[in-house]
């Protein structure tokens, strides 16, 4: 039944649709903030031989916003967010191969790193023509991003940091059995994260930490525990936890650049997130004393339960912090 639901939701990417009305009488747009004209665009492109998919709406030639997502997910998390943000800005959010949907190489045929899902996201962006933009990071996000900062900070407008991490601080107990496999690489550590892709962490990765769940639409889980059900996918997920023990190494390095830099920074965290804990939000105003922190009642998936709250928030930001007078 989850497969023919994967093929279903397969379906829907060659499509232009608008997103939904939720306009009061006048035709304006609610305080919700969606703007029920605005049409989004699902798009895919070729890099380095894999089809990326992507999201797109707003103006063209309107400041950039990139939106990366995290675990287990993909650009669909931010399926609410973007009518909500791009009145005035472009917005691209892509899948990374092996998420959404994105190609899905087999992972001994292609290299499942978070180095090379920031070249394939630069060259995507590339090819789109689109040199500058603001940066919205979320879990795997944040290493992505901050791969792409470091690699080109002038490209960078702003960032926006939702649970992503950089720094010691935010990586709790629930990464104890994730370092025993960076530890050894072996067989039986591999196999004791397998259930990291089951239903039941699906599930509590988007319930956890929230105080109402009703607020979770739980069409979010399901599409996500579809897609990680296809042939091959876990073995892809079991390379992308074991490569993120590069991540670790590289903190000191993008803790540089935001001292140097500077970048513009909105922080908005699920303060009751067990995977990148509270305590890692707080120092980022270390290297940026700037950076705005917003600590939200609510767990990994804060988008679900705040995202009219989360989606005012940056766009207050960006239209502060972020020129409208293009790319």
């Amino acid at each position: 039944m989850k497969n023919l639901f994967a093929l279903l939701l397969l379906a829907i990417t060659s499509m232009v649709i608008t997103a939904p009305a939720q306009a009061s009488a006048t035709g304006q747009p609610s305080e919700a903030g969606i703007d029920p004209t605005v049409a989004i665009h699902y798009r895919s492109m070729k890099v380095d031989d894999v089809e990326v998919f992507y999201r797109e709406a707003g103006p063209q030639h309107a400041p950039v916003l990139l939106l990366l997502h995290g675990f287990p997910t993909s650009s669909q998390m931010f399926r609410n967010l973007i009518p909500r943000l791009s009145d005035k800005y472009h917005i691209v959010a892509p899948d990374y191969p092996g998420f959404g949907y994105s190609s899905a190489p087999d992972h001994t045929q292609f290299p499942y790193t978070f180095e090379n899902y920031a070249n394939i996201v630069d060259k995507l962006m590339q090819k789109m023509g689109l040199g500058h933009y603001a940066l919205y990071v979320m879990d795997y996000g944040a290493p992505v991003g901050f791969r792409l900062a470091i690699k080109h900070p002038e490209r960078v407008t702003a960032i926006v940091v939702q649970n992503g991490n950089a720094y010691d601080e935010g990586i709790g107990t629930f990464w104890d059995p994730i370092k025993a496999y960076w530890k050894t690489g072996e067989p039986k550590e591999r196999e004791g994260i397998r259930w990291l892709m089951t239903w039941k962490a699906t599930h509590w990765q988007y319930t956890n930490g929230v105080k109402d769940v009703t607020l979770v639409d739980p069409d979010a889980a399901t599409v996500d525990q579809a897609l990680l059900d296809r042939p091959g996918n876990q073995e892809i997920q079991l390379d992308l936890f074991y490569d993120y023990r590069t991540n670790i190494p590289l903190y000191p390095q993008w803790q540089a650049y935001f001292r140097k830099y500077q970048p513009p920074m909105l922080i908005v965290w699920g303060q009751n997130d067990e995977i990148f804990i509270a305590p890692g939000a707080k120092p980022y105003q270390h290297d940026i004393p700037g950076a705005e922190i917003h600590m939200i009642d609510t767990g990994h998936f804060a988008l679900e339960t705040h995202g009219p709250e989360i989606a005012a928030l940056i766009h207050d930001f960006l239209d502060r912090k972020v020129s409208v007078s293009g790319k």
